[in-house]
């Protein structure tokens, strides 16, 4: 009944008028809740979607799932992205789309092209949607990622190509910034949001230069947030604090992102050569596994090189899945990353490394066993590792352990000592 539902929606919508082209179906959404909230509120997105379609960009934009593409190809694709979404755990509104203006690099800085497109392209988006969702406890934020065009000389030759901006807006910064009577008091607003430029984390500034503290007041949200970070215990004991040093590793909390497939795709096209030197120098090593190559995964907002191996502990080993994936890091993971880190050490086109391992002994009754384990470090804390400059233990606590698919806490020497 629930897909007969939704397909008499899609369909509904083949009827209805030219302008909820741009909403996402909502049988188009993986997420399931999601996916119920743009059914929920399918008359409000119609409503947002009819005043855009009136609405005048300057140059020609489209909402498109598909970023980075030819105008004429776009006019090809099927329309539409404003919809629900996901972003950790908690639900925004999204739209996405390609804008056709074409920016001289020459006269107008990265910070000034994104302010011309905010301005012109996502301002009139907020203000179509906010009035209509300003108070609705279900969006907890308004998500964009727009590309537009960069014309610059390469060796004295003219090149176009595009440049993607990405803002993550808290709702209630949605509406100051709708509200705003002037340019300065937008600027205050926009500060509070996330910022990328190309997925790079980047800031905003909508009025001249930077307002006055901008670096103090960015230094205590970074360390608040850092702070607010949840500490995951080890088998119901209690966590140590993370030992990275903030001064080390030199990187800000990883800001949000909306990460598509295009993306992904293109990372592993341009990386597909170095990825076969890697596996062919590496694997008497890390004993890599045929059936996976190295690819590109989205986890976290971030983009993750995913390399998937085998590791094989003595037999004779015991002990919980905590003390296996210690095991897993010391003996195999530790000794494989400086070789991998160092293929990518000058690399800044993606965030972080998943060493992804499937880690076998023998159970009790005799039989093989074994285990998922996911070490997901952020290259910033594989270089600080790479250049000895962190423990192993500091690096584990700067990214993501996963055991069979659930996130853990892992303390080398805690788990090592257990039986």
């Amino acid at each position: 009944m629930r897909t007969a539902n939704l397909l008499l929606a899609v369909c509904s919508w083949m009827g209805a008028v030219p302008a909820v082209a741009q909403i996402q179906a909502p049988i188009q959404i993986d997420d399931e809740g999601a996916q119920n909230l743009q059914e929920k509120y399918l008359p409000e997105l119609k409503q947002v979607a009819t005043e855009l379609q009136a609405h005048k960009f300057p140059y020609p934009f489209y909402f498109s799932r598909t970023l980075d593409v030819d105008e004429q190809e776009q006019r090809r694709l099927e329309p539409g992205s404003i919809g629900f979404g996901r972003y950790e755990n908690e639900f925004v509104l999204e739209a996405t789309g390609n804008y056709y203006a074409a920016y001289s690099a020459e006269l107008m800085d990265g910070n000034q092209r994104a302010r011309q497109t905010f301005f012109d392209v996502v301002l009139p988006i907020l203000k179509a949607m906010v009035p209509r969702f300003q108070s609705n406890e279900n969006v907890a934020a308004f998500a964009f990622e727009i590309s537009h065009h960069v014309r610059r000389k390469v060796l004295g030759v003219s090149t176009e190509g595009p440049e993607n901006v990405t803002l993550i807006i808290p709702r209630a910064v949605a509406q100051r910034l709708v509200e705003a009577q002037n340019a300065e008091q937008q600027e205050h607003a926009i500060l509070e949001s996330q910022v990328l430029r190309n997925g790079e984390p980047s800031y905003l500034w909508l009025v001249g230069d930077p307002p006055p503290g901008w670096e103090k007041r960015q230094k205590e949200r970074e360390r608040e947030a850092k702070q607010a970070a949840p500490q995951l215990s080890l088998g119901g004991g209690t966590q140590p604090a993370p030992t990275v040093s903030p001064r080390l590793l030199n990187a800000p909390p990883m800001p949000a992102r909306i990460i598509s497939q295009d993306t992904l795709n293109d990372l592993q096209s341009s990386h597909q050569e170095l990825f076969g030197r890697l596996t062919r120098e590496l694997d008497s090593q890390a004993h890599f596994a045929a059936y996976a190559p190295p690819t590109f995964v989205a986890f976290h907002q971030g983009v993750y090189l995913q390399l998937s191996m085998t590791t094989t502990l003595d037999p004779t080993t015991k002990g919980s899945q905590y003390k296996l994936a210690a095991l897993a890091f010391d003996s195999h993971v530790s000794h494989l990353i400086r070789a991998a880190v160092s293929y990518f050490d000058e690399d800044r086109s993606f965030d972080g490394i998943d060493f992804s391992t499937s880690v076998r002994t023998t159970g009790a009754d005799g039989t093989p066993a074994s285990e998922s384990v996911e070490f997901f470090f952020p290259l910033s804390s594989l270089r600080c590792y790479l250049h000895y400059d962190c423990t192993g233990q500091q690096l584990i606590d700067s990214g993501y352990v996963l055991i069979n698919g659930e996130r853990i806490g892992l303390n080398l020497q805690s788990a090592e000592s257990t039986h």
